[in-house]
């Protein structure tokens, strides 16, 4: 049953991308840190096959850098990518709210409605809770989850929706190894998803491109901080 094992294989290459691509968020697999896809396949009990493809996956992903004698390691972002990561969300959350016809559809005819952000909501109100208490584990988790379904919902474009939900996971591994060891973290993380998501709801385009600003200019003034902090 050929197409019943391709199912199977590709389901278990996307559960070992997912469970890498975690190691990174956490900080369990650090930037520069090497493996091979032997030690990878020993770890989760599972053939090479499966394996090269998620390590694969990853390294299209900027997540990974391939090297053909010594297998993988994981991408280490300066702070110049992060603050490209910044400066080019920026730009496209932009576009998506100026590209609405502030009469007649907001921010789209489903977001208008409201009821389509009840999930993201959910999902703002638990990172917004975590930030403030300085859960970086829960709050990644959450963050992510709120800017993709809020990418796909307002942009209604899946390759906007895919671009951005990449380099929000490049930030936060960039981002994670320095948090972890900030004593001031809780002055850093961003809670502020509700606000955007009350924007949203009331099809207001000014106010959600105010917060998205305010929240990207604290990003850049962290990466300004880090800078100071490396001399």
């Amino acid at each position: 049953m050929p197409a019943s094992g391709a199912v199977t294989r590709n389901t278990l290459r996307r559960q070992i991308a997912d469970a890498l691509r975690d190691e990174v968020l956490a900080g369990r697999l650090q930037p520069g840190q090497e493996f091979t896809v032997k030690q990878i396949a020993e770890q989760y009990g599972v053939s090479a096959t499966p394996v090269r493809e998620a390590l694969v996956d990853l390294s299209a992903q900027g997540l990974l850098d391939s090297d053909q004698h010594r297998g993988f390691r994981v991408h280490e972002f300066t702070i110049d990518d992060y603050r490209g990561m910044v400066e080019a969300r920026m730009l496209v959350v932009d576009g998506i709210f100026r590209r609405h016809d502030p009469v007649a559809h907001p921010l789209g005819p489903d977001v208008s409605r409201g009821l389509a952000l009840v999930s993201v909501r959910r999902r703002g109100e638990s990172a917004a809770r975590a930030a403030r208490a300085g859960d970086l584990d829960v709050l990644i988790g959450y963050d992510i989850r709120y800017w993709r379904e809020l990418a796909h919902l307002v942009s209604a474009n899946d390759y906007i929706a895919d671009f951005l939900h990449r380099l929000r996971v490049q930030a936060w591994v960039f981002s994670v190894p320095y948090l972890r060891s900030d004593r001031d973290v809780l002055g850093w993380l961003w809670s502020g998803h509700v606000d955007l998501v009350d924007a949203l709801t009331l099809g207001d385009a000014e106010a959600a491109i105010a917060v998205v600003r305010a929240y990207n200019t604290q990003s850049l003034e962290w990466a300004d901080r880090l800078e100071r902090l490396s001399r």
